[in-house]
C-alpha cells in the first residue's frame, strides 16, 4: 500500500501551539490583559485631544468666536451729526499720516502733497475709499464717504490745496436745520 492512505493519516494526532497546561494559562491572561490595555490606550487618546490649546485662557470665548455666523449686521443712527475732516483725521488717518508710515505723505509735508493735489479732490477722494498703495480702503469702514472726502480736504489743505470738503447730504443737512 502506498504510504499517504487514509489510516496513517488518521493516526498522527493533531497538534497545536498549545502543548502544556502552563501554555493554556498564558494564553488565556493575555488574550484578556492586551485588549484591556488597548481599551485603556485608545480611551486615553481620544481624552487627550480635548486639552485647550496653549494659550486659551477663555476657552468659552474662543468656542464662540469659532462658531460665529460669517456676517454680521450693523445698524447705525443715519441722522448722527457727520463729523469734520479734522475729527477724521484724528480718528483714522494720523496714525499712518502723521509719521509718514508706508510711504504715507506727512501732514502738511507740501512736496509730498503736490503731485497728489494736482489729481484733483476727486481722486483724492477716490484713492481714500478704495485705497492706494499700503493705504487700505477706506469705504465703509467706520465713517461715511462723505466724512472721509472732508478728511481728504483737511489732510490737502494742510499742505495748500484749496479743495471745498463735500457738502452734507439733503437729508441730513434738513434734519440739522431743524
Amino acid at each position: 500500500m502506498s504510504e499517504n492512505d487514509h489510516s496513517t493519516a488518521h493516526e498522527e494526532g493533531h497538534t497545536g501551539p498549545v502543548k502544556t497546561p502552563k501554555q493554556l494559562l498564558l494564553v488565556v491572561f493575555y488574550s484578556f490583559v492586551i485588549p484591556i490595555f488597548a481599551i485603556i490606550a485608545l480611551v486615553y487618546y481620544v481624552t487627550s485631544g480635548n486639552k485647550p490649546a496653549a494659550g486659551a485662557d477663555n476657552t468659552e470665548k474662543a468656542v464662540a468666536q469659532r462658531i460665529q455666523k460669517v456676517g454680521s449686521i450693523e445698524i447705525r443712527d443715519a441722522n448722527r451729526p457727520l463729523k469734520s475732516g479734522a475729527e477724521v483725521y484724528a480718528a483714522q488717518c494720523v496714525a499712518c499720516h502723521a509719521s509718514g508710515a508706508a510711504g504715507a505723505p506727512k501732514f502738511g509735508d507740501v512736496a509730498a502733497w503736490a503731485p497728489r493735489l494736482k489729481t484733483g479732490f476727486d481722486a483724492l477722494w477716490n484713492s481714500a475709499l478704495k485705497g492706494k498703495n499700503a493705504m487700505g480702503a477706506q469705504g465703509g469702514g467706520d465713517f461715511s464717504d462723505i466724512e472721509i472726502g472732508r478728511a481728504v480736504a483737511h489732510l490737502a489743505a494742510s499742505a495748500g490745496g484749496k479743495f471745498a470738503e463735500p457738502a452734507a447730504p439733503a437729508a441730513a443737512a434738513a434734519a440739522a436745520a431743524k
